[in-house]
């Protein structure tokens, strides 16, 4: 049975995992070992994984892992030029374009390894069979609306901290919206994402404006987004993807003031949102990107680390049913997400 090796994150402010200590527990009665890295982040106490029946290895302990373990993870690996020998399931962000994914598939090459990247771990109808879209969008709409609330103080958004639940979210943002509400537009508003943007939303008495495939198949322009006081972006870039907001957008008559890019793709060529080109942060949650009148960015890309509980619960429970079926692989899932590694990863030329 394949041997599974959760890694610690190292990323800041990234307490999500991709496995619980109950996932760990069924995992181990369908006879598989698994290992647990130690974290000082982790949302999880590392007391219930031992007490599920884990392995405990040191922060950091999977490069010296058997070379037949399964290393799964969530967030990039720390920055380093070594080879990468192992399987590794994580989100890659590798094959669109990105500057860091030339860098991580050299390292692949280098020593043998496989991505098998959870962003397209895809059943046979190509959608994704575990993700953080829902979180993600949950706390992306908080978070662009924190971004509103400090415009009307002169500010941008303040540093963000997690969040012990979505209730303490809810009532932060209740308190700061004491006023005149915004505008809102989602794209994308049927998918994960932009459902739990909705949902946010409708818990602070907003009833956003919800576009998706019907309304944007014509590609634009879209005025529309220029005309609402927040966009949130809930659609991955693509090939074909619509841009929604041109480089331009910034001089022209508007009332937008927060774009929430929830997808999150600005390193991307197929960027639907071109006034910015690098994600914000925790600690700089939104970007000012011009001035007079104001348009602020926000573009997380671990948004669901706000509530780092709720997210890990969701995701992992979605995971677990395919990590149980790793090499049998009844579902060709892991199979399409290797092939997919290996078309991206092909020397040049071939």
């Amino acid at each position: 049975m394949p041997h599974l090796w959760l890694r610690a994150e190292t990323r800041p402010n990234e307490a999500r995992t991709a496995l619980t200590p109950d996932g760990v527990r069924t995992l181990r009665e369908a006879g598989h070992d698994v290992t647990v890295e130690e974290s000082e982040q982790r949302a999880l106490p590392l007391a219930d994984y031992r007490a599920a029946g884990a392995a405990i290895a040191p922060e950091g302990g999977w490069r010296g892992a058997p070379r037949d373990a399964w290393i799964l993870g969530l967030k990039e690996l720390p920055e380093e030029d070594a080879p990468l020998v192992h399987r590794h399931v994580m989100f890659g962000h590798a094959y669109k374009g990105q500057a860091a994914g030339a860098r991580l598939l050299d390292r692949f090459r280098a020593g043998g390894g496989t991505l098998y990247d959870l962003e397209y771990l895809c059943d046979a109808g190509g959608r994704r069979v575990a993700a953080f879209g829902y979180w993600a969008g949950y706390a992306g709409a908080a978070v662009a609306l924190m971004s509103w609330i400090a415009q009307a103080d002169g500010g941008t958004c303040p540093p963000l901290s997690a969040h012990p639940d979505a209730a303490t979210l809810e009532a932060d943002l209740r308190a700061g919206l004491a006023g005149a509400l915004p505008t809102v537009l989602v794209i994308g508003a049927l998918g994960r994402t932009g459902t739990g943007a909705t949902d946010f939303l409708q818990r602070m008495g907003l009833l956003p404006t919800r576009w998706d495939v019907a309304e944007t198949r014509h590609g634009g322009p879209f005025p529309e987004v220029l005309a609402h006081h927040v966009f949130l972006n809930c659609i991955l870039a693509q090939p074909g993807a619509p841009v929604f907001v041109p480089a331009d957008a910034v001089t022209r008559p508007r009332r937008l003031t927060v774009i929430g890019d929830i997808a999150c793709d600005p390193g991307s060529d197929f960027s639907p949102v071109q006034v910015y080109d690098a994600p914000t942060d925790w600690q700089h949650p939104a970007r000012r990107v011009h001035g007079a009148p104001v348009l602020d960015v926000m573009a997380i890309d671990n948004l669901p680390s706000l509530l780092p509980r709720e997210s890990t619960v969701d995701f992992a429970g979605q995971l677990l049913p395919h990590l149980l079926g790793l090499e049998a692989d009844p579902d060709g899932i892991w199979t399409r997400a290797r092939d997919t590694f290996h078309r991206f990863a092909a020397p040049a030329g071939r």
